[in-house]
């Protein structure tokens, strides 16, 4: 019993490693063959560099007018989530604490939102934006509110329904109204779902191309995965570089999931069992 116990563990450790080389497995590439000559990668793509060299990451981080489409994707990327985040629990903790048909049922609208993919939705929108006067930074800005929303106010909804109305009835007593007790009682008790809606939507907002590609014309506000689209050419790619700038560009958002990965699995089960 014991020793297939122990062969049980032996077993389960060789699958965690093998899988996580499995998943290590192409950072190991993009970030070798980003110190490579664009000969050296086509020669040995596997290998380790012969003499590395960081002339890769000084031409990518001027090809990219880093500082400014930095800047455009943060921008982008932190008034979306700060919109979501204030909307929607604003929007969950409503639906949650009024009971009835119609709450129910604008709640299950969110959910069911959730399964539209937003290919099927983009040739009609970016028009209708465009209709309106709406693209660059402040159209896509709204674009991710709408299209972010049914995941948080479900996320939302659902740690809700873990805190006790009797908080609110104790806070009504003590004379707070509505926004006060959202604000100063359960808002700070949803820090593990709000951190969780973060993070999910970071990665998302500071890696899409698509939706940015459509909506941003204007030069001076391309977000960095735009930018890098630049390195490859109808005749030429730029993979030396290309790989750089995308190490370049991935650093700032593993740093953010870093520093907040213990808050995201807790709040998906707050999020979904409750």
């Amino acid at each position: 019993m014991i020793a297939r116990q122990r062969s049980k563990k032996i077993g389960l450790i060789v699958l965690g490693i093998f899988l996580s080389l499995f998943w290590f497995y192409p950072f190991y590439l993009v970030i070798v063959n980003s110190f490579k000559t664009k000969s050296e990668i086509f020669a040995n793509t596997l290998g380790l560099p012969t003499e590395g060299t960081l002339e890769n990451y000084t031409e990518a981080f001027i090809a990219l007018d880093f500082v400014k489409s930095f800047f455009n994707s943060l921008f982008i990327t932190v008034s979306s989530i700060f919109l979501i985040c204030i909307v929607t629990s604003m929007a969950a903790y409503a639906l949650s604490r009024r009971q009835g048909k119609t709450s129910s049922a604008i709640y299950f609208l969110f959910a069911i939102c959730m399964l539209i993919p937003f290919q099927s939705i983009m040739i009609p929108l970016v028009p209708i934006f465009g209709s309106f006067d709406m693209l660059n930074r402040a159209g896509l800005i709204i674009m991710y509110l709408g299209l972010g929303s049914s995941l948080a106010v479900f996320l939302y909804f659902g740690a809700l329904r873990g805190i006790p109305m009797a908080l609110d009835e104790a806070a009504i007593m003590d004379g707070c109204n509505r926004f006060q007790i959202y604000w100063h009682i359960i808002l700070p008790m949803l820090k593990s779902t709000t951190v969780t809606v973060i993070v999910l939507n970071a990665i998302w907002f500071w890696n899409d191309y698509l939706l940015p590609s459509l909506v941003i014309n204007k030069q001076g506000m391309y977000t960095i995965p735009l930018k890098m689209f630049y390195f490859f050419g109808e005749y030429s790619k730029q993979w030396h570089l290309a790989l750089a700038a995308l190490v370049i560009a991935i650093i700032p958002i593993i740093l953010v999931y870093m520093f907040l990965q213990k808050y995201i699995i807790k709040g998906i089960s707050e999020g979904a069992v409750k």
